[in-house]
């Protein structure tokens, strides 16, 4: 079993960055079948000619993955800039299937497929529900990825260019891999039973006031000044039968002082739990950590290769600075090849996130 092989340029020209990328991924046997791309905005127009030249000049035929606003791979991620980060691996071609929709899937369960990296279309609304219903037709695998992130073309890549859907490869139960959720957001105050709301409003919490309850919790000073929670102030919704404390971060978009009433990025549904957190630089480093800790823990051998799927809202705008979150956990892993993209919207399990770090190792 071979090292993953790892490449990423930045240059004006995808041509150039092309052969840059060539340059570092030297021989490439016939053992690598399945290829891994991410590529800034800048080159969103030209991705069917990056995948086009990858094809003939690597020989490997199966490319998977989308655009970002912007990549990232071992120890380095680029914003606002033109750049690619490509990853081959050495999977037996009988061992993975692409999809460019799960409609190509049909209803009953595919004995051995157990994985999936998936790639969405933000703007379709189904989302949650097609990450749903591939896991059931898939026999319960376990999906991760992100959802493409861009200023113009919104394609992703499964052999072919496509968009509007969920898309990517499944690979099966032969292929090992230890995959591990960070949070970018810390509990405060207990979790709550939403009690009465409609749509997307929480009209009660625990039979009181939703806003009077996330008032209790954000404690005096915020209370004072609404105006100060936003971008710091989230809604978290626990994921049931997660064993380590896992939950959804959804946006507070507005409040109603006059009825006490919360408007939250969900759609909501009585009796659901709910609780309040907070965003942070220092919860955020802390909970990467963590996590790193436990996957390593998990680790059966040494990891051939790597993704990592985070959030828009993550990388230099919570860790402070230009790379510092792929830093991390490199400090953690070591130089294992790791390539991924910052997206809108994390997939872990059969789940939509946000603000979260998705990072898969592959033994």
């Amino acid at each position: 079993m071979k090292t993953f092989k790892l490449a990423h340029a930045s240059d004006a020209s995808w041509q150039q960055a092309v052969d840059s990328c060539l340059q570092q991924l030297g021989k490439v046997t016939a053992d690598y079948q399945l290829g891994f791309l991410y590529v800034t905005d800048f080159y969103a127009a030209d991705m069917a000619r990056i995948k086009r030249e990858l094809m003939e000049k690597t020989g490997v035929t199966h490319w998977t993955g989308t655009i970002g606003h912007a990549v990232c791979c071992t120890g380095k991620e680029y914003y606002e800039e033109p750049a690619m980060v490509m990853m081959l691996a050495d999977f037996p071609q009988e061992h993975f299937y692409l999809i460019t929709s799960p409609d190509e899937l049909s209803s009953q369960p595919k004995p051995g497929l157990q994985f999936g990296v998936m790639h969405g279309d933000p703007r379709n609304g189904q989302l949650p529900d097609l990450i749903d219903g591939l896991t059931e037709k898939l026999g319960d695998a376990y999906l991760v990825g992100g959802l493409t992130s861009s200023n113009s073309y919104y394609y992703q890549l499964a052999d072919e260019i496509c968009e509007g859907q969920l898309s990517g490869v499944v690979l099966s139960d032969n292929i090992p891999v230890v995959s591990g959720l960070t949070q970018g957001c810390s509990p405060i105050g207990p979790t709550h039973s939403i009690t009465e709301c409609e749509g997307n409003y929480a009209v009660s919490l625990d039979h009181r006031p939703a806003l009077d309850v996330l008032k209790e919790d954000i404690g005096e000073i915020l209370a004072r000044d609404l105006n100060r929670i936003g971008g710091y102030i989230f809604a978290g919704f626990p994921i049931s039968g997660s064993d380590t404390g896992d939950y959804m971060v959804r946006n507070l978009i507005g409040t109603d002082p006059d009825n006490g009433v919360l408007a939250i990025g969900e759609y909501l549904q009585t009796g659901a739990p709910i609780m309040f957190c907070r965003r942070d630089g220092k919860t955020a480093v802390d909970d990467l950590k963590r996590m790193l800790t436990h996957i390593k823990q998990r680790l059966t051998g040494e990891p051939r290769g790597g993704l990592y799927f985070s959030c828009m809202g993550r990388g230099q705008h919570m860790f402070g600075e230009v790379s510092k979150e792929m830093q991390l956990i490199q400090e953690q892993l070591g130089d294992v090849p790791l390539v991924g993209f910052y997206a809108n919207g994390e997939i872990a399990g059969h789940h939509l996130y946000g603000y979260t770090g998705v990072l898969t190792l592959f033994l």
